[in-house]
């Protein structure tokens, strides 16, 4: 809970906590203020998202038919709502079927982002290939490459392994 809070706090203070709005206004020929959002940018994150999407839900369909319907039916049977069959039975039997193929669409997606260069966005792979063709430094430029992907993927990984684990069964 205290990342959910924390983190965007933090952020919005290290931004300099602002606090206004800025509605774009049309001055002249072009609009000012506001926020720009690049036509390279938003073909990344939509190719992303929609390619990614789509692995995910496949996930969650495949756990939440993993629970047997004598659960749901056992779940029925005492009187609960499907909300709350849904949430109290499906979903945490569920969850130890999805984490492990969810971990995998997590650990390729971050992999999947350094195709941005295919369509000009300015990501992390791109200017350190610029700082490699300027500087003759390849060497340096890949390690630093590889030490970023390492990171967000070991990262990654440590999260969802904790997770696996909290929500594993338990035995006695």
């Amino acid at each position: 809970m205290g990342i959910i809070i924390g983190l965007p706090l933090i952020t919005w203070w290290l931004a300099g906590a602002p606090t206004a709005m800025d509605f774009p206004v049309l001055a002249g020929f072009n609009f000012k203020g506001g926020v720009n959002i690049s036509p390279e940018f938003t073909a990344l994150l939509l190719g992303l998202v929609l390619y990614t999407a789509a692995f995910v839900a496949e996930a969650v369909r495949a756990g939440i038919q993993s629970v047997s319907k004598g659960q749901t039916e056992a779940a029925m049977s005492m009187g609960l709502k499907s909300g709350k069959v849904l949430n109290l039975v499906i979903l945490p039997q569920a969850l130890r079927v999805i984490i492990p193929p969810l971990t995998n669409q997590m650990l390729s997606l971050t992999k999947n982002s350094s195709l941005a260069v295919a369509i000009g966005y300015p990501d992390f792979v791109s200017v350190a290939g610029t700082t490699i063709n300027q500087t003759g430094q390849a060497m340096e430029g890949i390690a630093m490459m590889m030490v970023v992907y390492l990171f967000f993927s070991l990262t990654t990984s440590a999260f969802m392994n904790w997770y696996n684990k909290k929500t594993a069964l338990v035995e006695r």
